[in-house]
Parts: structure tokens; sequence; C-alpha cells
């Protein structure tokens, strides 16, 4: 693994946090801010808030997909975390030991300790 796949896995990761949180957080808060006060305003704004972030997520995860050529089943799984409520949490860690291993992989290739 070459250190543009592991900056491309970091990124996702830096995406996976605040979509993984924006479900509960965003929208589980304005839906109850709605029923609570019967104010209808924070509903689409944080709607969309929620929105941008899932785009965003799958946009990188299909340049990660792109870069590492994972198989169909893999990239499945990431899109399906994305999915469920606080699912990107446990796809940030499985992310964060891969990209350790593609620096590292990346460090020794650099300084010539493995071949290329």
């Amino acid at each position: 693994m070459d250190i543009k796949t592991a900056a491309a896995l970091h990124r996702l990761r830096l995406a996976s946090i605040p979509e993984a949180l924006s479900f509960p957080a965003l929208l589980i808060f304005g839906t109850g801010f709605r029923i609570a006060f019967d104010y209808d305003a924070l509903v689409m704004p944080l709607g969309m808030l929620h929105g941008v972030l899932f785009v965003i997520y799958v946009v990188l995860l299909l340049d990660v997909w792109n870069r590492t050529k994972w198989p169909v089943k893999r990239v499945a799984f990431f899109f399906l975390l994305a999915i469920l409520p606080f699912g990107g949490l446990y796809g940030d860690k499985v992310l964060k030991r891969e990209e350790a291993a593609g620096v590292a992989a990346a460090q020794a290739r650099e300084e010539g300790t493995v071949d290329a």
C-alpha cells in the first residue's frame, strides 16, 4: 500500500466519525425538538447536514475502493456501517488498523527494507 492509499483511508476515517454521530445527535435531536416544542425549523437543516456528511462518506469510500481494490463485500460492509447509527465508530477502528499497517509498509518500502 502506498502513502496515497493510506491518506485516502485516513480521510475516510476522518469522515466516518462525524457521519456516525450525525444521525443520532442531529436527527434524533431535531425530531425530539420538533415534537417537544412543535418547532419544525431545525429538522430540515439538521437532515441536510446529515445528508451532506453521508454523501461525503460515500464519495470517500468510493475513492478508497478505487485505490485499494477491495472486494465488493468489504465496501458493502463499510457502506452498511454508514447506515447504522454509531456504525462508523466501529468502521473507524477497523480503518485505523488498516491505515497504520499501510503507513508502516510504505515507510518500510521507502527505507528499502522490503521489496516493492
